[in-house]
């Protein structure tokens, strides 16, 4: 373990922190919870101790994991693990070593889940594929590489509705927000998305039409989207990155399946 030291927890990330929590997670070998708790009286002194020792931290949920007693905390951005009484601080990701499973990622997808329905579809363009039964919101830069690079591994995948959030990036790519605009004026921004990707082409428009680019970063920024391209799956999963097709497909089973438990529940 890392001894708990006045300064940033991204300071504390180090090749050991990483191995010491494979070796906890080896020696566990269990899963995370699938719900957290609700908070006890030793997590909300836990909060008070990371307040003292780290002021001005933003901290989210507070739960026991099943680690040695250790609490599982969001720590601005990320999950750390300490003990109760706040002496050593923990900075990795837990892996399951029989099932290869990063149990940290997973349990930070689960607390930032955002209900799709939720999301304001209306501020995207949407593409149907197939019977469009399936469901995959995507935050895309008309400019980035590994946003071309997903478009690419969409080609192969059927059944689908995409809606995509314009979201660019300008301090990587100056001159796509006025490229963002320019598909959006199109009279078929779907179209002209796909051919811009295809072909480099845009539309013939000066994008001075009313366009969401302003109201989509400001969405992006909500959901704490950090990159391009960054995946809203049907459950609600937050996932960055160009996955590839087999990847995708499979987060999608696993999303479909989620949505179905969790909607059997409610019967």
């Amino acid at each position: 373990m890392i001894p708990v030291k006045q300064t940033t927890l991204r300071r504390l990330a180090s090749p050991l922190a990483f191995a010491i929590t494979m070796a906890f997670a080896s020696a566990a070998s269990a899963q995370a919870p699938a719900s957290a708790p609700p908070p006890t009286a030793e997590a909300a002194t836990v909060k008070k101790q990371l307040e003292q020792k780290f002021p001005g931290v933003t901290l989210g949920t507070i739960t026991k994991s099943p680690y040695f007693g250790l609490y599982e905390v969001l720590f601005d951005d990320q999950l750390i693990y300490t003990d109760a009484k706040v002496s050593y601080v923990i900075v990795g990701s837990v892996y399951d070593p029989n099932s290869k499973k990063n149990l940290t990622e997973a349990a930070l997808r689960q607390i930032n889940r955002v209900p799709f329905e939720s999301l304001p579809l209306d501020l995207a363009f949407k593409r149907v594929k197939g019977n469009g039964e399936r469901k995959l919101a995507i935050f895309s830069d008309a400019d980035c590489p590994f946003c071309a690079k997903l478009e690419d591994e969409l080609k192969t995948v059927d059944n689908v509705t995409i809606y995509t959030f314009l979201f660019p990036i300008d301090q990587l790519h100056p001159d796509s927000a006025r490229k963002s605009r320019i598909i959006w004026c199109a009279p078929d921004k779907a179209k002209a998305w796909d051919e811009f990707f295809a072909k480099g082409a845009l539309p013939a428009n000066n994008g001075d039409c009313d366009n969401p680019v302003a109201q989509t970063n400001a969405l992006g920024r909500k959901l704490k989207v950090v990159a391009t391209p960054t995946l809203v799956f049907a459950d609600g999963s937050i996932v960055p990155g160009a996955l590839p097709v087999q990847r995708l497909e499979l987060q999608m089973k696993e999303s479909e399946a989620e949505v179905a438990k969790l909607t059997a529940a409610k019967k």
